[in-house]
Order: structure tokens, then sequence, then C-alpha cells
């Protein structure tokens, strides 16, 4: 009598995990932590090599590479006193003043638009009234119109005006010289796509918020200002990042509106200037560089947990 075979009991079947968790796993692993380092690692190296050039004497500089710091190390700021205070950099008073203009334009370019389209996305998101819909499209359009194709126009408007034949219709606003065109400039172009990022993020607050402060008796002002503005400081941080590293790297708009003037150029306008004249002093145009990355990096770290916190918002529902 020939014995039954058996059959083994098959083994239960492994849950799938969901696509964002096994997404999530697969770049926790050893490999893809590894691979990350290494890119940082990769991207880091020439900023590193930047600062160790920008601290090195002139001669090491013009003899050996960067990397010989390491071996024979004789480092120093002497580089950055003669680039920001001394003469010898091709401009009276170094470049200080030019580092206090691009501080000088940065912040109101970054605050103006901030500003503005908070309020506007707030009104686009919550007031409703007729044709509100149509405006926001709009707004969304006017993404496309360039850069490089409306300098020359707001520059005529701003020193001539506007004139319909012999009939004027906004008058020279005569503002050369100043750093008022450079802001106008940087905060009209970041108004629409500012106000499309905030009116996505400000339209996703709970609505039961919204209506309970109205049920209280609170304003439009005091429902922005005590409820939209605290919840959207994410999106807002994260907004303000963008525009001011864009507004401090900017050399376009600066050449067009304040180059031509020590008096209100940045930085940016008289690196590209004097990258020409002074080309061999590599180690006083790299400690130049290296100070035109300082203030973007502490603006930075500074924000980085509200721009972590900006760029999740609204990907994960809890």
């Amino acid at each position: 009598m020939s014995a039954q075979p058996t059959i083994a009991p098959a083994k239960a079947a492994k849950p799938e995990l969901p696509p964002v968790k096994a997404v999530r796993r697969s770049f926790s692993s050893p490999l893809a932590s590894i691979l990350v380092v290494a890119v940082t690692a990769l991207w880091t190296l020439p900023t590193v090599g930047l600062l160790v050039t920008s601290l090195r004497p002139k001669g090491d500089v013009a003899s050996t590479g960067w990397w010989e710091a390491f071996v024979h190390p004789d480092l120093g700021f002497e580089n950055y006193r003669s680039v920001l205070f001394d003469n010898s950099f091709g401009t009276s008073g170094g470049l200080m003043p030019y580092l206090i203009n691009s501080v000088a334009i940065s912040i109101p370019a970054t605050v103006f638009p901030l500003v503005l389209a908070a309020m506007a996305a707030y009104a686009l998101a919550w007031v409703r009234f007729k044709g509100s819909d149509t405006l926001f499209f709009v707004i969304f359009a006017l993404q496309i119109v360039p850069l490089q194709m409306s300098l020359i126009p707001l520059l005529r408007l701003f020193s001539g005006g506007a004139h319909l034949g012999s009939v004027t219709v906004i008058p020279a606003l005569n503002l050369k010289d100043t750093y008022l065109p450079v802001w106008l400039t940087h905060t009209m172009f970041a108004l629409p796509l500012a106000i499309f990022l905030l009116h996505n993020f400000i339209a996703q607050l709970p609505r039961d918020l919204m209506e309970a402060a109205v049920v209280d008796g609170a304003s439009h002002f005091k429902i922005f200002r005590s409820i939209v503005l605290p919840l959207s400081a994410p999106a807002l941080a994260s907004f303000a990042i963008f525009q001011f590293l864009w507004v401090w790297n900017d050399l376009l708009v600066a050449l067009t509106f304040a180059g031509g003037n020590p008096t209100v150029a940045p930085m940016t306008s008289r690196l590209a200037q004097l990258s020409g004249s002074n080309g061999s002093r590599w180690e006083l145009l790299s400690a130049g560089a290296f100070l035109s990355m300082i203030v973007p990096l502490a603006v930075f770290f500074a924000l980085q947990r509200f721009f972590v916190r900006g760029l999740l918002a609204g990907s994960v529902k809890g």
C-alpha cells in the first residue's frame, strides 16, 4: 500500500507594501544612504575649494592647487579684508558698499511680493466675488511673460512715463539712482508665481476653521492675520527663500536698473565687472564670490525647517 503524498502547507504570502512605503524603504536602504552621501560630497567639493582658495595667500594660489592647503596650511582672512575694505579690489571702499546695496535690495524685494501675494491669495481663495476665478487664471497666465522682453519697456516707463499721443497716461517717475526700480521690477515679476503658490496652500486650510471665525464675528483682516498667516508660515517661508535667493543672485535686473550707479549697484554687478579686470587675482575673486554666498546660506539654514515643512505641506493627509 503506497503512502499518501503529503503536500507542504503553502507559505503565507507577504502583504505588499503600499507604493509610498515601498519607495520610502528603498530610499532608506544603506546603498541609497551611501549614494546620497557621495553625491552630497561631490556637490559640496567646489564650494570647499572656493573657500580654501579665498583663505590662501596670493603666491600659494598662483603656484599650487587648493588641496595643497591641507598639506601645507597657510590660511588667513587677509583676502577678505582687502576685498571688503581696501581700494585694491578696484573700487573705493572695497565691496562693503555693494554688499550693503545687495541687502537693501533683497530684503524689500522679498517682503513686498510676499505681503501682497499673501493678501491676494487669501482674497482669491476665501473671498468670493464675481470674476474671482477669471482673475486667478489671468494672474496665473502672467507667468509666461518673459522677464527679458519686459526690461526695456519698464526702463522707459520708469524714466519717461507712458504717453498716448500728446496725453500723458503715466508721468515720469524719476526713479533714477534709487532702489525703487529694482524693488518694483522684482515685485511685479514675483507676484504671479507667489499668488499661485500661496493660493493653492491657503485654499486647502480647513473650511470649518474659517466658518467658525466668521460665526465669532471675525473680519477678513482678523482671519487673515490671526489664522491664515500662522498656518501659512511654511509656505510663506518657502517662497521667501526662493525669492531672496533669486533677487540676491540676480544680475540682469541689477545691470538694467542699477548697474550704472555705484550707490545702488549690488554685489553681483560689481563682481561681474571685476572678473575681467582682476581675472588673475583668484584669491580676491574667490573671496568676493564666497562673500556673495554667505548671506543666502545664512537665510536658507535659518529658515530650513519652514522650507521642509512647506515642501511637504499637503503631501500627506492624516
